[in-house]
């Protein structure tokens, strides 16, 4: 035990992923019986999410010290995001031209998935600002927990010496909520293992078979965005060693892998940032929790990609100008997706909608690609995590907060 505990935990959760897939092929349908133990390790770790997102953004925020720092910091955060989404969008639709994942299919799926309704761009902002913060706290609203966390930050940092108890309680309530997820993460090895053997069970090692030339542009736009796009804002921009950047991730790499949430890779992605890249707490505690809502680079390659598949499979041709409509629409609608497994697939109806694709025909691309969805969600959550992890490191270095470099 003790030299099991003595492994670096990104190996161990390698493993399990590998005996997962071994345990799934030999079980069959019949590792559907061990998927709680994983679903109980995310709840363990989406429990603590909420809770540790308040405590650590309003002591990042107050460790600024100045209040323009939280401007220049969010700005800058959020900007780069946005940029890196679109450039996503780009990546998935240039791909999805040259692959043609959807010639020659032929859709037998006539039932529409059900999901949730598309909301409009202008109820996704109003969104963000919750009327009730402990409404949107009990459901779980990701940009608006974040939203009044900073807003309770931003008045902590105003206030000053009076808040000094506020500021005390939230450092302490941090410290506690991370101990828990240290605990909670040794227990990631057994999740993951449950979690793997149940989707390969289910659909198989040749999951990916139906769905070939999709997959394998999925594949190859999260890699693009990932060692091209990434890599030149952490190289180019941050001036960050890239072999240490991409080593001090791998944690959360195959966190976000084997949960398929963004949202329960939150407190692997602060450990990483902190620890691992050395980022400064006050980018570790305010720039990762508010990426996490934000961060979609994965899910806006995977909706170029499906509007291409679409537009294909119904003949659509598509102008210059249609391709501007697809990725503004994308890259707005990618934003507001949910960190939860297959968000981005219910949210196609918003997008094809911009190309002439009713709902009827769009629901028939959902019902046909979601029972292989598991795995593409698998993929395209690795690159919303590490946009976060690049997008820090990046304002970091302009924020002056790299530790390893401080004197």
């Amino acid at each position: 035990m003790s030299r099991w505990f003595a492994t670096p935990l990104w190996q161990r959760i390698l493993l399990a992923i590998l005996l997962g897939a071994a345990a799934g092929w030999a079980l069959g349908e019949r590792a559907e019986h061990i998927r709680w133990i994983g679903d109980l390790f995310i709840r363990l770790i989406r429990m603590l999410v909420v809770p540790l997102v308040l405590a650590m953004i309003v002591t990042g925020v107050a460790a600024l010290g100045d209040p323009k720092r939280l401007g220049t910091m969010g700005g800058r955060t959020i900007g780069l995001l946005i940029a890196m989404t679109a450039l996503a969008v780009c990546v998935g639709l240039a791909l999805g031209t040259w692959l043609q994942p959807g010639a020659g299919v032929q859709l037998t799926a006539t039932v529409a998935a059900e999901g949730a309704p598309p909301r409009s761009i202008g109820d996704q902002l109003l969104a963000i600002v919750p009327v009730n913060p402990f409404a949107a706290i009990a459901s779980g609203e990701m940009l608006a927990i974040i939203f009044f966390a900073m807003s309770l930050g931003l008045g902590a940092l105003l206030v000053g010496a009076k808040a000094k108890p506020l500021v005390t309680f939230a450092e302490g309530a941090a410290a506690v909520m991370l101990r828990l997820v240290a605990l909670f993460m040794e227990l990631a090895p057994l999740g993951v293992f449950a979690l793997i053997a149940a989707t390969v069970g289910n659909h198989g090692l040749a999951v990916f078979a139906t769905l070939f030339w999709l997959a394998a542009a999925l594949i190859l736009g999260t890699l693009f965005q990932i060692f091209v796009v990434q890599a030149a804002l952490v190289g180019l921009v941050a001036r960050y060693p890239l072999g240490r950047y991409f080593k001090g991730i791998v944690e959360a790499v195959l966190m976000a892998f084997s949960t398929t949430s963004s949202a329960a890779t939150l407190p692997t992605s602060m450990k990483v940032a902190e620890e691992k890249l050395r980022l400064g707490k006050p980018i570790a505690s305010a720039a990762i929790p508010l990426g996490v809502g934000l961060a979609r680079d994965g899910t806006a390659v995977y909706v170029g990609l499906l509007s291409m598949f679409a537009a294909q499979i119904y003949g659509v041709a598509l102008a210059p100008s249609d391709y501007a409509v697809l990725v503004l629409a994308a890259t707005l609608l990618a934003l507001g997706a949910a960190g939860v497994p297959s968000a981005a697939l219910f949210m196609l109806t918003g997008v094809m909608s911009m190309i002439g694709v009713d709902d009827l025909r769009t629901a028939a691309i959902v019902a046909f690609i979601l029972p292989f969805d598991r795995l593409l969600d698998m993929v395209r959550t690795v690159p919303n995590v590490t946009a976060n992890l690049a997008v820090a490191t990046a304002v970091s270095r302009w924020e002056g907060e790299l530790e390893s470099e401080k004197p």
